[in-house]
């Protein structure tokens, strides 16, 4: 490919962010988007971050990638007696997958029967890949496996959508696909009314009825958020990741308290699905923002990918810190916007 191949994307550094939790660390971190004024305001929630005494505390509860496939069985009892033989070979099934890769591990396995269709969703660890191909690879080779030992059931597909891939689904959103993280942060009453113009009790009201009731109304899949969407497609760009896995990754839950005038600030994000090896990370610029988030480090299996996970969670926590707190006051979004957008005269041109 020639340079003439590549769309270019404007991109920024943010930070320092201040970590804690699950790395000690303050970052910068690579924001690619044509939405300039997220710049500014993840920046923002990056200098809270800074202001707090742990900055952003950030925990992963757990990580896989997932595959469903389909096997098609005469009619249900057939499937189930099926599905019921097969959780019992499930050491089998785990030897399988590790001849088919040196870093695939097979670590749970979920199931569904509608009619006489069998659909089964497997759980890898992928090691520092999002393991996107890793995974269908295994879950070829365990296909193929079960049609032999099985010989009630036939192939239906290599990917049955109970995966759930690049949707947002009740099943993500539930048992997690890729890094289930979780960051947190504790805003000084002070912090919250000086640097973000507002107050704690304004926050938690405004997140009750914005995001919750808000999502409720719309009818959004296990979700309640402002815009997790926004920082992860920046994040993800700028880091090599594949982009439509924003999609689930937009799945997660803004939660506040009031902790005695402070800003109790929490996202919980099940599906953050980003690697730091495998398919778009030989790109130079990639390689050199993975370098400078220190996701290239020689660390055991899946430290990497574990550190810029939790990096994308503290970046979405600044964007959705910043954006609240702008809405908490009439007018403040549209003002940001065409101070740093466009000129007044051409909004609504």
């Amino acid at each position: 490919m020639t340079e003439s191949d590549y769309a270019p994307v404007p991109l920024a550094w943010i930070g320092p962010i201040r970590l804690s939790g699950e790395i000690t660390d303050e970052v910068t971190a690579p924001l690619a988007t044509y939405e300039s004024p997220l710049w500014a305001s993840v920046r923002r929630g990056a200098r809270i971050s800074m202001l707090c005494e742990n900055g952003i505390t950030a925990t992963v509860l757990g990580e896989m990638m997932t595959r469903s496939i389909l096997l098609v069985a005469d009619g249900a009892a057939t499937a189930h007696a099926a599905a019921q033989r097969i959780r019992h070979s499930y050491p089998r099934l785990r030897a399988v997958v590790a001849a088919s890769s040196r870093f695939a591990e097979l670590t749970g396995m979920t199931q569904q029967i509608a009619g006489n269709l069998l659909f089964l969703r497997f759980e890898f660890g992928t090691g520092d890949a999002s393991g996107h191909n890793m995974t269908t690879l295994a879950a070829e080779h365990l296909t193929d496996y079960l049609l032999m030992a099985e010989p009630t059931l036939r192939y239906g597909s290599i990917s049955g959508n109970y995966c759930t891939d690049k949707k947002a689904t009740a099943v993500n959103a539930i048992l997690g696909r890729g890094k289930n993280v979780v960051a947190e942060i504790r805003v000084p009453a002070a912090v919250v009314d000086e640097r973000l113009h507002t107050s704690t009790e304004r926050l938690v009201e405004l997140n009750v009825r914005k995001n919750l009731i808000g999502t409720l109304l719309a009818g959004g899949i296990r979700s309640a958020n402002a815009h997790y969407a926004n920082m992860l497609l920046a994040f993800y760009v700028a880091t090599g990741q594949d982009a439509a896995n924003i999609v689930e990754g937009s799945q997660g839950i803004t939660h506040l308290e009031d902790r005695a005038g402070d800003l109790y600030f929490s996202c919980t994000l099940p599906n953050i699905i980003v690697g730091t090896i495998g398919n778009g990370k030989h790109h130079e610029f990639v390689a050199e923002n993975l370098a400078r988030l220190g996701c290239r480090e020689p660390r055991p299996v899946g430290a990497n990918s574990r550190r810029l996970a939790v990096i994308a969670a503290a970046v979405v926590l600044c964007g959705e810190l910043s954006l609240l707190a702008a809405l908490t006051n009439n007018g403040e979004l549209m003002r940001a916007h065409t101070r740093m957008e466009r000129a007044t005269s051409e909004i609504g041109a």
